[in-house]
């Protein structure tokens, strides 16, 4: 008997998304080891221009309608989900280590709960209360404020790039429930409007000259073309083709991966509170994950 669609497409789209949780994980430790070669404002904006101007390629490749979506609800979420967020999370990576600052940014669901009660009149149920408490424990684990250890502002910066993920989602599904838009102009686009904010800031601020060396170009192209278009249009092939609780679930491997690898390559070591913290973030983000699959149906895929 020949397979169904769903389940024929759900193959491509579990090694696509393994592909994007390798792109997204290993990229912590490449942001990482450009910091000393470029500012973060610098390195941000340079990065998602190309970015930008690569997703705007694979739009003319793919026969994409080029229309810009809408007006200010696009540049807001440029502002967010392109501008702050990447530069802030860059900035955390100055002081904090790769993995430790993936995975506090990967706290963006337990913001976004309640920014969506709030903004959006979702009902935020038990399991989501729950999970966002055992999120909070793992935070505190993190953090160790009564050992004072790491940077307080690294810490701040890459929560932070959590918080503003979590405003720009928020804007992207009020967006999403007013128009009707095509998401890779509409990703491509933010990533412009970010970009260019991002460009002016960098000009009119000071910084150290930027040292090119092969491998800061080397991590350009990466960010460019491998952690930016490619990564996006694997993102939104895996959306269609599989349920988007079964996507979150499996992109929690990202952090995982950005943790695995700042530890092999950077030689960083959490310390045992540190690792507590991180496997009850991990816990929670499963939890939640769990039980946003369990409220879709089975039909939910896309064709």
């Amino acid at each position: 008997m020949e397979p169904t669609r769903p389940a024929r497409s759900a193959r491509p789209a579990a090694l696509a998304l393994a592909l994007l949780s390798l792109i997204w994980g290993y990229n912590w430790v490449v942001m990482k080891q450009v910091v000393p070669l470029a500012s973060p404002l610098d390195f941000s904006a340079i990065r998602t221009l190309l970015g930008a101007a690569s997703l705007f390629v694979a739009m003319l490749v793919l026969r994409r309608p080029l229309g810009l979506p809408v007006g200010l609800p696009v540049v807001l979420l440029g502002l967010l989900q392109t501008a702050a967020f990447t530069l802030l999370i860059q900035w955390a990576l100055v002081a904090g280590g790769a993995g430790k600052t993936a995975v506090l940014v990967y706290t963006m669901p337990f913001w976004l709960a309640p920014l969506a009660a709030w903004l959006l009149g979702e009902r935020i149920g038990r399991a989501q209360w729950i999970a966002t408490a055992v999120a909070a424990g793992g935070l505190l684990l993190i953090l160790e404020p009564w050992a004072m250890k790491g940077s307080p502002l690294s810490n701040l910066l890459a929560t932070g790039g959590g918080l503003c993920w979590a405003l720009a989602t928020v804007v992207a599904k009020r967006l999403r429930q007013r128009h009707t838009v095509d998401l890779l102009a509409l990703t491509a686009w933010q990533m412009l409007f970010g970009a260019l904010a991002l460009c002016a800031v960098a000009l009119l601020t000071p910084s150290h000259p930027i040292d090119a060396t092969p491998f800061f170009y080397g991590a350009l192209i990466f960010n460019a073309l491998c952690a930016t278009a490619l990564a996006w249009l694997l993102w939104l092939y895996v959306l269609q083709h599989l349920p988007a609780a079964v996507a979150g679930l499996s992109a929690l491997g990202i952090p995982a991966i950005g943790v695995l690898a700042g530890w092999i390559q950077l030689d960083e070591r959490p310390s045992p509170a540190e690792l507590a913290g991180m496997l009850l973030i991990g816990a929670a983000l499963v939890q939640l994950s769990l039980a946003g699959l369990r409220r879709r149906p089975p039909s939910s895929t896309s064709a």
